[in-house]
Protein backbone atom coordinates (compact mmCIF):
# COMPACT_ATOMS: atom_id res chain seq x y z
CA UNK A 1 0.00 0.00 0.00
CA UNK A 2 1.21 3.09 -1.21
CA UNK A 3 1.63 6.28 1.02
CA UNK A 4 -0.45 8.48 -0.29
CA UNK A 5 -3.74 6.03 -0.37
CA UNK A 6 -2.53 5.14 3.59
CA UNK A 7 -3.19 9.07 4.18
CA UNK A 8 -7.05 9.51 5.13
CA UNK A 9 -8.79 12.17 5.96
CA UNK A 10 -10.33 10.33 9.04
CA UNK A 11 -6.79 10.24 10.88
CA UNK A 12 -7.76 14.40 10.91
CA UNK A 13 -11.12 14.23 11.59
CA UNK A 14 -11.16 13.60 15.28
CA UNK A 15 -9.00 16.48 16.32
CA UNK A 16 -10.31 19.11 13.97
CA UNK A 17 -13.53 19.20 15.30
CA UNK A 18 -12.11 19.06 18.94
CA UNK A 19 -9.80 21.71 17.92
CA UNK A 20 -12.65 23.57 16.17
CA UNK A 21 -15.07 23.26 19.28
CA UNK A 22 -11.78 24.93 21.23
CA UNK A 23 -11.67 27.34 19.37
CA UNK A 24 -15.57 28.32 19.35
CA UNK A 25 -15.95 27.83 23.02
CA UNK A 26 -12.76 30.20 23.25
CA UNK A 27 -13.88 33.09 21.71
CA UNK A 28 -17.35 33.14 23.51
CA UNK A 29 -17.53 36.03 26.29
CA UNK A 30 -20.01 35.33 28.87
CA UNK A 31 -19.89 32.19 29.94
CA UNK A 32 -22.17 30.68 32.33
CA UNK A 33 -20.60 29.92 36.08
CA UNK A 34 -20.97 26.73 35.32
CA UNK A 35 -18.64 26.77 32.11
CA UNK A 36 -16.24 28.87 34.25
CA UNK A 37 -16.20 25.93 36.59
CA UNK A 38 -15.98 23.32 34.78
CA UNK A 39 -13.12 24.77 32.54
CA UNK A 40 -11.47 25.35 35.46
CA UNK A 41 -11.03 21.72 36.55
CA UNK A 42 -10.73 20.17 33.16
CA UNK A 43 -7.25 19.95 31.64
CA UNK A 44 -6.99 18.63 35.45
CA UNK A 45 -9.99 16.21 34.89
CA UNK A 46 -8.88 15.32 31.06
CA UNK A 47 -4.90 14.15 31.92
CA UNK A 48 -6.37 11.92 35.28
CA UNK A 49 -8.81 10.43 33.06
CA UNK A 50 -6.68 9.93 29.73
CA UNK A 51 -3.30 9.23 31.61
CA UNK A 52 -5.11 6.59 32.94
CA UNK A 53 -5.99 5.20 29.64
CA UNK A 54 -3.18 5.54 28.17
CA UNK A 55 -1.07 3.80 31.37
CA UNK A 56 -3.05 1.13 31.69
CA UNK A 57 -2.82 0.02 27.75
CA UNK A 58 0.85 1.12 28.39
CA UNK A 59 1.36 4.26 25.71
CA UNK A 60 4.21 6.05 26.96
CA UNK A 61 4.56 8.33 24.78
CA UNK A 62 1.01 9.65 24.69
CA UNK A 63 1.50 9.66 28.25
CA UNK A 64 4.00 12.17 28.30
CA UNK A 65 2.38 14.23 25.65
CA UNK A 66 0.18 14.88 28.00
CA UNK A 67 2.49 15.35 31.21
CA UNK A 68 3.91 18.10 28.63
CA UNK A 69 0.90 19.94 27.86
CA UNK A 70 -0.33 19.68 31.39
CA UNK A 71 3.19 21.13 32.85
CA UNK A 72 2.47 23.98 30.26
CA UNK A 73 -0.57 24.68 31.44
CA UNK A 74 0.37 24.27 35.07
CA UNK A 75 3.34 27.25 34.96
CA UNK A 76 0.70 29.59 32.80
CA UNK A 77 -2.36 29.11 34.95
CA UNK A 78 -0.55 30.08 37.62
CA UNK A 79 0.43 33.36 35.94
CA UNK A 80 -3.16 33.97 34.00
CA UNK A 81 -4.91 33.26 37.75
CA UNK A 82 -2.46 36.18 39.42
CA UNK A 83 -3.44 38.26 36.22
CA UNK A 84 -7.11 38.00 36.57
CA UNK A 85 -7.15 38.63 40.84
CA UNK A 86 -5.15 41.60 40.66
CA UNK A 87 -4.94 42.93 37.32
CA UNK A 88 -1.45 43.06 36.90
CA UNK A 89 1.10 40.11 35.90
CA UNK A 90 3.95 38.60 38.59
CA UNK A 91 7.22 40.03 37.95
CA UNK A 92 8.15 36.40 36.41
CA UNK A 93 5.59 36.06 34.11
CA UNK A 94 8.03 37.29 30.99
CA UNK A 95 9.97 34.78 31.72
CA UNK A 96 8.13 31.92 32.33
CA UNK A 97 5.65 32.79 29.35
CA UNK A 98 8.61 33.07 26.71
CA UNK A 99 10.51 29.71 28.27
CA UNK A 100 6.91 28.00 27.83
CA UNK A 101 6.69 29.03 24.51
CA UNK A 102 10.22 27.87 23.59
CA UNK A 103 10.60 24.67 25.33
CA UNK A 104 6.71 23.35 24.84
CA UNK A 105 6.77 23.10 21.22
CA UNK A 106 10.37 21.36 21.85
CA UNK A 107 9.06 18.93 24.32
CA UNK A 108 6.00 18.25 22.58
CA UNK A 109 7.95 17.35 19.44
CA UNK A 110 11.04 15.11 21.10
CA UNK A 111 7.70 13.24 22.72
CA UNK A 112 5.77 13.06 19.62
CA UNK A 113 8.98 11.71 18.10
CA UNK A 114 10.21 9.20 20.85
CA UNK A 115 8.47 5.76 19.72
CA UNK A 116 8.74 3.29 22.51
CA UNK A 117 11.34 0.61 21.10
CA UNK A 118 13.29 -0.40 24.33
CA UNK A 119 11.74 -1.47 27.62
CA UNK A 120 9.10 -0.35 29.14
CA UNK A 121 10.44 0.55 32.54
CA UNK A 122 13.86 1.52 30.99
CA UNK A 123 11.70 3.90 28.58
CA UNK A 124 9.99 5.87 31.39
CA UNK A 125 13.07 6.31 33.02
CA UNK A 126 14.34 7.97 30.09
CA UNK A 127 11.55 10.00 29.29
CA UNK A 128 11.06 11.05 33.24
CA UNK A 129 15.01 12.07 33.01
CA UNK A 130 14.22 14.04 29.94
CA UNK A 131 11.22 16.20 31.69
CA UNK A 132 13.44 16.49 34.84
CA UNK A 133 16.22 17.32 33.38
CA UNK A 134 15.02 20.15 31.21
CA UNK A 135 12.64 21.55 33.88
CA UNK A 136 15.38 21.57 36.14
CA UNK A 137 17.35 23.61 33.59
CA UNK A 138 14.55 26.01 32.67
CA UNK A 139 13.58 26.37 36.56
CA UNK A 140 17.41 27.15 37.41
CA UNK A 141 17.96 30.11 34.94
CA UNK A 142 14.54 31.54 35.88
CA UNK A 143 15.34 31.59 39.60
CA UNK A 144 19.51 32.98 39.08
CA UNK A 145 19.20 34.99 35.49
CA UNK A 146 15.94 36.79 35.12
CA UNK A 147 16.86 39.57 33.53
CA UNK A 148 20.07 38.28 31.23
CA UNK A 149 17.31 35.45 30.26
CA UNK A 150 14.50 37.77 29.58
CA UNK A 151 16.50 39.54 27.05
CA UNK A 152 18.23 36.64 25.48
CA UNK A 153 14.79 35.24 25.00
CA UNK A 154 13.19 38.43 23.67
CA UNK A 155 15.98 39.10 21.57
CA UNK A 156 14.98 39.74 17.97
CA UNK A 157 17.74 37.81 16.07
CA UNK A 158 16.49 37.81 12.45
CA UNK A 159 15.10 41.36 11.91
CA UNK A 160 14.12 40.48 8.10
CA UNK A 161 11.98 37.62 9.25
CA UNK A 162 9.95 39.58 11.86
CA UNK A 163 6.93 40.46 11.10
CA UNK A 164 4.29 42.78 13.32
CA UNK A 165 2.11 40.33 13.68
CA UNK A 166 4.66 38.07 15.72
CA UNK A 167 3.57 38.01 19.07
CA UNK A 168 5.26 35.38 20.88
CA UNK A 169 9.59 35.34 20.91
CA UNK A 170 10.97 34.73 17.62
CA UNK A 171 12.90 31.72 19.04
CA UNK A 172 9.89 30.05 19.14
CA UNK A 173 8.75 30.45 16.26
CA UNK A 174 11.08 28.45 14.36
CA UNK A 175 10.73 25.88 16.91
CA UNK A 176 6.91 25.36 16.20
CA UNK A 177 8.16 25.16 12.82
CA UNK A 178 10.61 22.83 12.97
CA UNK A 179 8.24 20.31 15.03
CA UNK A 180 5.77 20.49 12.67
CA UNK A 181 7.40 19.63 9.80
CA UNK A 182 9.34 16.80 11.37
CA UNK A 183 5.33 15.84 12.56
CA UNK A 184 4.36 15.83 9.00
CA UNK A 185 7.45 13.67 7.67
CA UNK A 186 6.69 11.13 10.67
CA UNK A 187 2.61 11.37 9.41
CA UNK A 188 3.45 10.74 6.19
CA UNK A 189 6.14 7.87 6.56
CA UNK A 190 3.33 6.31 9.31
CA UNK A 191 0.22 7.54 8.61
CA UNK A 192 -1.63 6.90 11.58
CA UNK A 193 -4.23 8.90 13.40
CA UNK A 194 -2.17 9.50 16.60
CA UNK A 195 0.94 11.15 13.98
CA UNK A 196 -2.29 13.28 12.92
CA UNK A 197 -3.47 14.35 16.42
CA UNK A 198 -0.33 15.30 17.23
CA UNK A 199 0.16 17.61 14.08
CA UNK A 200 -3.33 19.22 15.13
CA UNK A 201 -2.36 19.26 18.57
CA UNK A 202 0.45 21.27 17.55
CA UNK A 203 -1.40 23.83 15.93
CA UNK A 204 -3.78 24.16 18.50
CA UNK A 205 -0.45 25.68 21.08
CA UNK A 206 0.59 27.87 18.28
CA UNK A 207 -2.71 29.67 18.48
CA UNK A 208 -3.07 29.29 22.30
CA UNK A 209 0.41 30.80 23.27
CA UNK A 210 -0.69 34.27 21.93
CA UNK A 211 -4.30 34.39 23.53
CA UNK A 212 -3.04 33.08 26.51
CA UNK A 213 -3.62 36.70 28.89
CA UNK A 214 -6.29 38.21 26.35
CA UNK A 215 -9.29 35.26 25.93
CA UNK A 216 -10.52 34.29 29.23
CA UNK A 217 -9.90 30.44 29.80
CA UNK A 218 -7.97 29.81 26.53
CA UNK A 219 -6.01 28.39 28.24
CA UNK A 220 -8.00 25.36 30.02
CA UNK A 221 -9.54 25.11 26.78
CA UNK A 222 -6.89 24.60 24.42
CA UNK A 223 -4.81 22.35 26.70
CA UNK A 224 -8.24 20.17 27.63
CA UNK A 225 -8.83 19.83 23.60
CA UNK A 226 -5.38 19.02 22.78
CA UNK A 227 -4.99 16.25 25.26
CA UNK A 228 -8.53 14.81 24.14
CA UNK A 229 -6.73 14.70 20.71
CA UNK A 230 -4.10 12.38 22.14
CA UNK A 231 -6.50 10.07 24.24
CA UNK A 232 -8.72 10.43 20.81
CA UNK A 233 -5.76 9.19 18.61
CA UNK A 234 -5.08 6.35 21.06
CA UNK A 235 -8.66 5.34 20.94
CA UNK A 236 -9.09 5.70 17.33
CA UNK A 237 -5.74 3.29 16.62
CA UNK A 238 -7.07 0.58 19.14
CA UNK A 239 -10.59 0.93 17.04
CA UNK A 240 -8.23 0.06 13.85
CA UNK A 241 -6.50 -2.15 15.25
CA UNK A 242 -9.65 -4.58 16.43
CA UNK A 243 -11.73 -3.66 13.18
CA UNK A 244 -9.30 -3.40 10.14
CA UNK A 245 -6.98 -5.50 9.25
CA UNK A 246 -3.05 -5.08 9.00
CA UNK A 247 -1.83 -6.53 6.51
CA UNK A 248 -4.81 -6.05 3.71
CA UNK A 249 -6.16 -1.96 4.95
CA UNK A 250 -9.45 -4.31 4.47
CA UNK A 251 -11.67 -3.63 7.85
CA UNK A 252 -11.82 -7.13 9.66
CA UNK A 253 -13.87 -10.05 10.52
CA UNK A 254 -15.06 -8.36 13.50
CA UNK A 255 -16.18 -5.45 11.47
CA UNK A 256 -17.86 -8.16 9.29
CA UNK A 257 -19.66 -9.32 12.30
CA UNK A 258 -21.25 -5.92 13.40
CA UNK A 259 -22.49 -4.88 9.85
CA UNK A 260 -24.23 -8.55 9.46
CA UNK A 261 -26.28 -7.27 12.38
CA UNK A 262 -27.43 -4.32 10.31
CA UNK A 263 -28.61 -5.77 7.12
CA UNK A 264 -32.18 -5.37 6.96
CA UNK A 265 -34.39 -8.01 4.48
CA UNK A 266 -32.71 -7.61 1.73
CA UNK A 267 -28.95 -8.73 0.88
CA UNK A 268 -26.27 -10.86 -0.50
CA UNK A 269 -22.85 -12.13 1.25
CA UNK A 270 -20.24 -13.38 -1.32
CA UNK A 271 -17.16 -15.40 -0.22
CA UNK A 272 -14.00 -15.22 -1.84
CA UNK A 273 -10.79 -17.24 -2.05
CA UNK A 274 -7.62 -17.24 -3.52
CA UNK A 275 -6.69 -20.58 -5.57
CA UNK A 276 -3.95 -22.44 -5.09
CA UNK A 277 -2.83 -19.88 -2.28
CA UNK A 278 -0.77 -22.70 -0.13
CA UNK A 279 1.04 -23.94 -3.17
CA UNK A 280 1.87 -20.26 -4.24
CA UNK A 281 3.06 -19.02 -0.72
CA UNK A 282 5.04 -22.30 -0.69
CA UNK A 283 6.25 -21.66 -3.89
CA UNK A 284 7.51 -18.24 -4.15
CA UNK A 285 7.53 -17.28 -0.10
CA UNK A 286 5.68 -15.28 3.08
CA UNK A 287 6.36 -12.31 1.18
CA UNK A 288 4.97 -12.71 -2.61
CA UNK A 289 1.85 -14.55 -0.48
CA UNK A 290 1.22 -10.65 1.94
CA UNK A 291 1.32 -9.40 -1.79
CA UNK A 292 -0.99 -11.04 -3.46
CA UNK A 293 -3.31 -10.92 -0.66
CA UNK A 294 -2.83 -7.24 -0.40
CA UNK A 295 -4.08 -7.18 -4.47
CA UNK A 296 -6.73 -9.28 -3.86
CA UNK A 297 -7.62 -7.01 -0.98
CA UNK A 298 -6.72 -4.03 -3.27
CA UNK A 299 -9.38 -5.34 -6.11
CA UNK A 300 -11.51 -6.56 -4.27
CA UNK A 301 -12.35 -2.94 -2.23
CA UNK A 302 -13.40 -1.33 -5.86
CA UNK A 303 -16.04 -4.03 -6.08
CA UNK A 304 -18.80 -1.78 -7.75
CA UNK A 305 -22.59 -2.33 -7.63
CA UNK A 306 -22.50 -1.31 -3.88
CA UNK A 307 -20.54 -4.00 -2.10
CA UNK A 308 -18.11 -3.72 0.72
CA UNK A 309 -15.10 -6.42 0.55
CA UNK A 310 -13.69 -7.57 4.49
CA UNK A 311 -10.80 -9.47 4.97
CA UNK A 312 -12.71 -12.98 6.44
CA UNK A 313 -9.83 -14.65 7.44
CA UNK A 314 -6.11 -16.15 6.08
CA UNK A 315 -6.84 -16.08 1.97
CA UNK A 316 -10.41 -15.79 2.17
CA UNK A 317 -12.55 -12.75 1.63
CA UNK A 318 -16.20 -11.72 2.58
CA UNK A 319 -18.33 -8.82 -0.07
CA UNK A 320 -21.43 -7.20 1.26
CA UNK A 321 -24.12 -6.22 -0.65
CA UNK A 322 -26.79 -4.59 1.17
CA UNK A 323 -30.15 -3.97 -0.79
CA UNK A 324 -29.42 -5.94 -3.39
CA UNK A 325 -30.61 -8.93 -5.47
CA UNK A 326 -28.79 -11.76 -6.50
CA UNK A 327 -29.11 -10.58 -10.30
CA UNK A 328 -27.86 -7.08 -9.38
CA UNK A 329 -24.44 -9.02 -7.81
CA UNK A 330 -23.64 -11.31 -10.21
CA UNK A 331 -22.10 -9.23 -12.58
CA UNK A 332 -20.38 -6.85 -10.25
CA UNK A 333 -18.68 -10.29 -8.80
CA UNK A 334 -18.09 -11.71 -12.31
CA UNK A 335 -16.18 -8.24 -13.18
CA UNK A 336 -14.07 -8.35 -10.24
CA UNK A 337 -12.86 -11.83 -10.55
CA UNK A 338 -11.85 -11.18 -14.04
CA UNK A 339 -9.75 -7.88 -12.85
CA UNK A 340 -7.78 -10.20 -10.81
CA UNK A 341 -7.49 -12.93 -13.15
CA UNK A 342 -5.88 -10.85 -15.92
CA UNK A 343 -3.18 -8.82 -13.46
CA UNK A 344 0.26 -9.94 -13.74
CA UNK A 345 2.45 -9.62 -10.72
CA UNK A 346 5.77 -8.79 -10.87
CA UNK A 347 8.55 -10.98 -9.26
CA UNK A 348 11.81 -9.70 -8.75
CA UNK A 349 15.14 -11.13 -7.98
CA UNK A 350 15.89 -11.81 -4.38
CA UNK A 351 19.14 -9.96 -5.30
CA UNK A 352 16.78 -6.88 -5.79
CA UNK A 353 19.27 -3.85 -6.20
CA UNK A 354 17.95 -1.32 -2.70
CA UNK A 355 17.91 1.84 -5.34
CA UNK A 356 14.39 2.64 -7.20
CA UNK A 357 15.97 3.27 -10.06
CA UNK A 358 18.31 0.16 -10.97
CA UNK A 359 14.74 -1.39 -9.49
CA UNK A 360 12.98 -0.53 -12.39
CA UNK A 361 15.61 -0.50 -15.30
CA UNK A 362 15.91 -4.11 -13.50
CA UNK A 363 12.34 -5.11 -13.66
CA UNK A 364 11.73 -4.26 -17.47
CA UNK A 365 14.50 -6.49 -18.16
CA UNK A 366 14.73 -9.88 -18.01
CA UNK A 367 15.38 -9.48 -14.33
CA UNK A 368 11.56 -9.82 -13.44
CA UNK A 369 8.90 -13.01 -13.79
CA UNK A 370 5.44 -12.45 -13.53
CA UNK A 371 2.42 -14.53 -12.40
CA UNK A 372 -1.23 -14.35 -12.37
CA UNK A 373 -3.52 -15.08 -8.90
CA UNK A 374 -7.20 -16.31 -9.77
CA UNK A 375 -10.10 -16.46 -6.87
CA UNK A 376 -13.24 -18.97 -6.77
CA UNK A 377 -16.68 -16.84 -5.63
CA UNK A 378 -19.86 -18.15 -3.98
CA UNK A 379 -22.43 -15.89 -3.45
CA UNK A 380 -25.94 -16.22 -2.14
CA UNK A 381 -29.03 -14.16 -1.73
CA UNK A 382 -30.88 -13.91 1.64
CA UNK A 383 -33.66 -16.08 1.45
CA UNK A 384 -37.11 -16.37 3.57
CA UNK A 385 -36.36 -19.31 5.38
CA UNK A 386 -33.17 -18.08 6.58
CA UNK A 387 -33.29 -16.23 9.94
CA UNK A 388 -29.99 -15.03 10.35
CA UNK A 389 -27.13 -13.29 8.40
CA UNK A 390 -24.57 -16.69 9.23
CA UNK A 391 -27.00 -18.94 7.47
CA UNK A 392 -26.85 -16.60 4.06
CA UNK A 393 -22.92 -16.86 4.87
CA UNK A 394 -23.05 -20.33 5.12
CA UNK A 395 -24.35 -20.55 2.06
CA UNK A 396 -22.19 -18.58 0.13
CA UNK A 397 -19.61 -20.27 1.71
CA UNK A 398 -20.90 -23.91 0.09
CA UNK A 399 -21.18 -21.77 -3.09
CA UNK A 400 -17.51 -21.40 -2.67
CA UNK A 401 -16.66 -25.29 -2.34
CA UNK A 402 -18.85 -25.32 -5.29
CA UNK A 403 -16.77 -22.68 -7.04
CA UNK A 404 -13.59 -25.07 -6.03
CA UNK A 405 -15.08 -28.06 -7.16
CA UNK A 406 -16.07 -26.27 -10.89
CA UNK A 407 -12.40 -26.14 -11.61
CA UNK A 408 -11.85 -22.68 -9.78
CA UNK A 409 -11.65 -19.07 -11.56
CA UNK A 410 -15.22 -18.71 -11.19
CA UNK A 411 -18.59 -16.95 -9.60
CA UNK A 412 -20.95 -19.68 -8.55
CA UNK A 413 -24.62 -19.02 -6.76
CA UNK A 414 -25.54 -21.09 -4.36
CA UNK A 415 -27.79 -23.66 -5.61
CA UNK A 416 -26.34 -23.33 -8.83
CA UNK A 417 -25.11 -26.70 -10.54
CA UNK A 418 -20.98 -27.09 -10.92
CA UNK A 419 -22.33 -27.60 -14.85
CA UNK A 420 -23.72 -23.81 -15.21
CA UNK A 421 -20.25 -22.47 -13.20
CA UNK A 422 -18.24 -24.02 -15.81
CA UNK A 423 -20.56 -22.64 -18.69
CA UNK A 424 -20.72 -18.77 -16.99
CA UNK A 425 -16.74 -19.26 -16.81
CA UNK A 426 -16.44 -20.30 -20.38
CA UNK A 427 -18.72 -17.32 -21.57
CA UNK A 428 -16.51 -15.37 -19.74
CA UNK A 429 -13.49 -15.79 -20.97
Amino acid sequence: MSRVSAVRFSHFLPSLLLLLAGLSAAYVKDLSVFFTSLFNVLPTLVLLLGGAYCAVYRRQRELFLMVTVYVAYFLLDTQTDFYRDNGRVREDAAVVFHLCCLLLPLLFSIYALWQEKTHLFRDFVARCAVLLAVGSVALALEQSFPQALLGWLAEIRWPMLHGAWMSLIQLSYPMFLIGFLTLAAQYWYQPRPLHAAQLVGLLGMFWMLPQTFILPFTLNIMCSQVMLMIAAGVAHEAYQMAFRDELTGLPGRRALNERMQRLGRNYVLAMSDVDHFKRFNDTHGHDVGDQVLRLVASKLSKVSGGGRAYRYGGEEFAVVFAGKTLDECMPHLEEIREIIASYDIKLRNPDRPQDDHQGRQRRTGSGASSVSVTVSIGVAERQAEQRSPDEVLKSADQALYAAKGAGRNCVVAAGQTRRGAVRMQSAAG
